[in-house]
């Protein structure tokens, strides 16, 4: 048995993402309207430097209407490779290229409403290269610390779920497995 689209209709046309409203029939014959956010797939990236510091950017949000510390991460142009990508925005969020990734996993970032899946990556040996960062964007970047980057995670600091979810794949590259 499989989900059944019954019907799709484009409700919103954005800049950065489109809504779709759906009518499907579920497997035991339940018919549901639901609404579908089409956004571009994307990429975070952890870059840690030589001396074993993260790389943040604080950028206002303004749903939640804070800036917010986060990882550095952008959008996938139409048919680009998530890891040139990953290169791209490292060098327009933070300044910096990296030598090394590293492909740390994937995933869907609301899959209850949105079809966006996210690229992490963690990205090393890095030297400067900046390019212009995109208009909307107006970034601080902050350099943190393993254990505080931990600290923060445990505590509720970093409230983006990029953010935790790629420090979280992160943190088995680069802490050693406990007993070793």
């Amino acid at each position: 048995m499989s989900t059944e689209l019954l019907e799709s209709e484009m409700v919103y046309r954005g800049r950065a993402l489109n809504v779709r409203r759906e009518r499907v029939r579920f497997p035991n014959g339940h018919v549901a309207t639901l609404d579908v956010v089409d956004h571009p797939d994307s990429v975070a990236l952890v870059p840690i430097d030589e001396e074993g510091r993260i790389w943040f950017v604080r950028q206002y949000r303004h749903p939640p209407g804070e800036a917010m510390l986060e990882l550095p991460a952008g959008t996938l142009s139409t048919g680009e490779d998530p890891q040139a990508c990953a290169v791209r925005e490292c060098r327009e969020e933070i300044g910096m290229s990296p030598a090394r990734l590293t492909w740390l996993g994937a995933c869907y970032l609301a899959p209850g409403y949105s079809t966006e899946y996210m690229h992490f990556f963690l990205a090393q040996d890095l030297s400067s290269a900046p390019l212009p960062p995109d208009a909307d964007e107006v970034l601080e970047i902050e350099r943190l610390t393993l254990e505080d980057v931990e600290s923060r995670l445990r505590q509720g600091g970093l409230r983006d779920a990029k953010s935790v979810a790629g420090l979280h794949l992160a943190l088995g590259h680069l802490r050693p497995p406990a007993g070793i």
